[in-house]
């Protein structure tokens, strides 16, 4: 037991007699931010990450209002409206289409649809009818149909 323990302390200083080594104690900040060591990536970084949050944040908004306005779209009293709104114009246009075809001896007549004026003429000698729209806005569109039995 005596030898165990002089060998202990021995052994003690022994390990107390080399040479200690140490170095400065630095704080370094992981952080770019605190540190400046890859500052202008970590600012671009940041920066990306915004861009695209605010770009997914405007694109949530806008789906969200197309939504809502397919979803008003898709009542059924909308659709009804839709509906009657189409056969009514439809009914418009057969009755002007008659007119333009018929042998009643009228040779023009006009029609005036939200905002645009509709003109036809029927010229007998060319065998042709000449219709022209006259949009709210100006822009003209030219027709001209040819009078007669169309085969095909």
């Amino acid at each position: 037991m005596k030898t165990l323990i002089k060998y202990s302390v021995f052994f003690g200083l022994l390990l107390l007699s080399t040479s200690l080594q140490s170095s400065e104690l630095t704080q370094e900040f992981k952080n770019p931010s605190f540190s400046g060591n890859g500052y202008s990536n970590h600012v671009l970084s940041i920066q990306q990450l915004e861009h695209q949050r605010e770009q997914k944040i405007k694109e949530d908004k806008e789906a969200a209002e197309r939504q809502a306005k397919r979803d008003e779209d898709n009542k059924t009293i909308n659709r009804f409206i839709a509906n009657v709104e189409s056969r009514i114009y439809a009914n418009i246009s057969k009755q002007l289409v008659d007119n333009m075809f018929s042998d009643t001896g009228q040779t023009s007549g006009t029609a005036e649809i939200e905002g645009a004026t509709i003109v036809w003429n029927k010229d007998s000698d060319l065998g042709t009818i000449a219709i022209t729209i006259t949009e709210a806005d100006g822009t003209i569109t030219t027709l001209t149909v040819p009078i007669g039995d169309f085969g095909f």
